[in-house]
């Protein structure tokens, strides 16, 4: 009688510890790397297991986007100088179409196809990335009346 076996697939960031008390920004390089992991691998097993850590992972964030900012973090959030760029979300016309396109047919035929995988991988990565970007952003920067919140300075040049 033989036995099946299992593969078992194996991947550096399936082992790092993740739970609530994880920093926000330390998740969302987790959750940015298994999302670039994921985009860069075929094996199905594998593929299937970053994707289940990475909606781990984004489960652990979610509950945590209005808490305040612990302490030990503002510093590595405050900046001198404005910061030149933003995170931008601004896929070319022709990603935004295959994009939306996948989810327009993934919503209709309610099944995922091998053609429509890695364009929707691909839209996952991007919008995890822009994620993880504004959520490491700075917040606040040093002037000479204190530390302002940049949206302040912000809304003073709108007005």
């Amino acid at each position: 009688m033989s036995m099946a076996t299992i593969p078992t697939q194996t991947h550096a960031l399936l082992s790092i510890p993740v739970d609530s008390t994880t920093d926000f920004t330390v998740l969302a390089g987790h959750c940015e790397n298994l999302a670039d992991a994921l985009l860069h691998r075929d094996e199905p097993a594998l593929r299937q297991a970053l994707c289940r850590r990475l909606a781990y992972c984004l489960g652990q964030l979610r509950p945590t986007l209005d808490d305040a900012i612990p302490p030990h973090l503002i510093e590595s959030l405050t900046v001198d100088e404005l910061p030149t760029n933003s995170p931008r979300f601004e896929p070319d016309a022709d990603l935004l179409c295959g994009y939306t396109h996948a989810l327009a047919r993934l919503l209709t035929e309610r099944t995922l196809s091998a053609e429509m995988e890695p364009i929707l991988t691909g839209l996952l990565f991007d919008l995890v990335s822009y994620f993880a970007d504004e959520l490491r952003a700075p917040r606040w920067i040093r002037t000479a009346d204190g530390v302002k919140f940049i949206e302040e300075l912000d809304m003073v040049k709108e007005n």
